[in-house]
């Protein structure tokens, strides 16, 4: 089988979207054991549109899984022997889980074609690609993972791609090593604003949007085992790394739509950005300590609306960054 890696993908600055059980550890070692017969989850040539770049840190920024070029509509397949333990949509996309037994695969979007509890067999079809990963093509974003662990899913695919074989992926071409050592930069220079006190929360993204605090992004959007609950489930938003009392700014105009206290997210704010794109646009603030602006008011961009705190199921300070599109929670990153 042909693979090859996609060349000129122009990586957000932080897309962590569709990301499953985010509570990353080191990358595989030469010993790991796979799962039996192994093969690739799509058929034909296989074209690795990103690939694995696991943390560097436990809740640090990355890409916990590889994601692999195909038209919406494609078979996907089941890359080892299994039994389906998890097969339903996830915040507007379709997820399936493999267990192996010690590890499991992770296939999305995904619309299954086979129920909970299915035993499935490698290379048996499980589900059929979704359209609007990958944008503006389309990809499967596949996980391989042992606990908590993330695992390299190019290992499952063959001796192809097995470092040293044959036919060994370059897993990142120069367009990605340019975005990857940037996206580093911006991330030490973030955090060593947030270190510094500093005010300042960095250059506007794509929409026209700032991010809310100075400091790193501490744990993305996606799946991951939850901190105080103990249990898999969706991570909501973007988690970013703030000391106790920044600031948090608007980072667009808006109006505030409500403010209230969770049990879960704390101290919560909601910004009605109205139409961005063609898209109504709501960004939501949590865990803060306390907020300054009230139902009603109109924010200007940068304008300071509370501080970071650690209210409701929190281990600390943090800023839990929410975005909604048309009503639907999405990952923050995708519109920054």
């Amino acid at each position: 089988m042909k693979i090859r890696t996609c060349r000129g993908w122009s990586l957000p600055a932080m897309v962590l979207a569709g990301l499953l059980l985010v509570l990353a550890g080191p990358g595989p070692t030469s010993a790991e054991v796979r799962p039996g017969r192994t093969g690739w989850p799509l058929s034909g040539p296989i074209e690795v549109a990103r690939p694995f770049d696991p943390p560097t840190t436990r809740w640090g920024a990355g890409h916990r899984g590889v994601d692999l070029a195909a038209p919406a509509g494609s078979p996907v397949l089941a890359a080892a022997a299994g039994t389906v333990t998890y097969a339903q949509p996830l915040a507007g996309r379709g997820v399936l889980v493999v267990d192996h037994g010690a590890t499991r695969t992770t296939y999305e979007p995904v619309t299954a074609t086979v129920p909970v509890g299915t035993r499935v067999t490698a290379g048996q079809r499980i589900g059929t690609l979704q359209p609007g990963h990958c944008p503006p093509r389309d990809c499967l974003h596949w996980g391989w993972l042992r606990g908590d662990t993330y695992l390299d899913p190019l290992r499952l695919g063959g001796a192809a791609a097995a470092p040293g074989g044959d036919g060994r992926v370059r897993l990142v071409g120069e367009a990605q090593r340019e975005v990857a050592e940037r996206r580093a930069a911006e991330r030490a220079a973030a955090a060593a604003a947030a270190a510094a006190g500093l005010g300042g929360t960095g250059p506007p993204g794509e929409h026209g949007f700032v991010p809310p605090v100075a400091g790193p992004i501490t744990s993305p959007f996606g799946m991951r085992l939850h901190p105080v609950l103990r249990v898999t489930k969706l991570h909501d938003g973007t988690d970013f790394g703030a000391g106790c009392g920044t600031p948090i700014r608007a980072p667009y105009p808006g109006r505030v739509s409500q403010v209230f206290f969770n049990p879960g997210y704390g101290n919560r704010l909601m910004i009605d950005h109205g139409t961005i794109a063609g898209r109504h646009v709501v960004s939501g603030y949590n865990h803060a300590s306390s907020y300054s602006a009230s139902v009603g008011q109109q924010v200007a961009q940068g304008q300071v609306i509370g501080r970071v705190g650690s209210t409701g199921y929190s281990t600390g300070c943090h800023l839990h960054l929410m975005l909604w599109l048309d009503g639907e929670v999405v990952d923050p990153m995708s519109w920054w």
